[in-house]
């Protein structure tokens, strides 16, 4: 079977000099936030929020309230890889392995983070699959040209989330519980290079949404420097 040209395309050479801080920012103003300090994210965002993080933390349905409210597109890149593939994930995985997987995911991500695509538009927010920040070179890409934000949460959160769709393919064959905490320990280190870090619990999202627009502001007002060439 051959996949379609979309999840082999965009991996061009384009790069950005990034922000980046000694430690990962965690947002300490109120959790409402106003007008205004949208208006001031906006005026200062110049690329994508890319968040990554476990399955099940989050990421598509913050992801899509926070490029709401920001009024920037939103992407999953899961759903573009199945759309680039005309496959679903677990079909991708049970076909070709997870390390095809990982190579045409780090393809898909770099279009849709504008490299080799001029006509993207900079300012989106991303969501990405768990697995796609622990990819040394995703990783690299993210950290370079984009704004990474690693949403984290408890094993019981994660365990009772991703109970409720039975898509994962990570998941299948074993205990989910013992199969989400192996990941979680081993995923933690990739993650923690992500400048920002925030937190989803049991909590509405309307509060971390706000912690997460809290983070991001305060990360935009760090001083700047380059990141590291990978």
């Amino acid at each position: 079977m051959t996949m379609s040209n979309g999840l082999h395309g965009g991996d061009g050479p384009h790069k950005t000099q990034g922000r980046a801080v000694d430690e990962p920012l965690r947002p300490h103003a109120p959790e409402s936030v106003d007008a205004p300090r949208i208006a001031s994210i906006l005026a200062r965002l110049d690329r994508p929020v890319v968040l990554v993080g476990m399955m099940g933390v989050g990421k598509t349905s913050l992801g899509r309230k926070l490029a709401n409210q920001l009024g920037a597109p939103f992407v999953d890149a899961d759903d573009a890889i199945e759309t680039s593939a005309q496959m679903t994930i677990p079909e991708i995985f049970a076909t070709y392995g997870e390390s095809f997987f990982r190579d045409g995911e780090r393809r898909v991500i770099a279009r849709l983070m504008g490299e080799g695509a001029p006509d993207e538009p900079r300012v989106k927010v991303i969501a990405t699959g768990g697995g796609a920040f622990v990819n040394d070179a995703t990783r690299a890409l993210i950290l370079r040209s984009g704004i990474a934000v690693w949403l984290d949460a408890d094993l019981d959160t994660l365990v009772d989330r991703t109970a409720r769709k039975d898509n994962r393919p990570l998941l299948r064959g074993g205990n989910p519980r013992e199969i989400l905490g192996r990941l979680k320990s081993e995923r933690e280190p990739f993650y923690a290079q992500a400048p920002i870090h925030v937190m989803s619990g049991n909590m509405p999202h309307t509060r971390t949404l706000a912690r997460l627009l809290a983070a991001i502001d305060q990360w935009l007002d760090a001083p700047t420097s380059p990141l590291p060439e990978s």
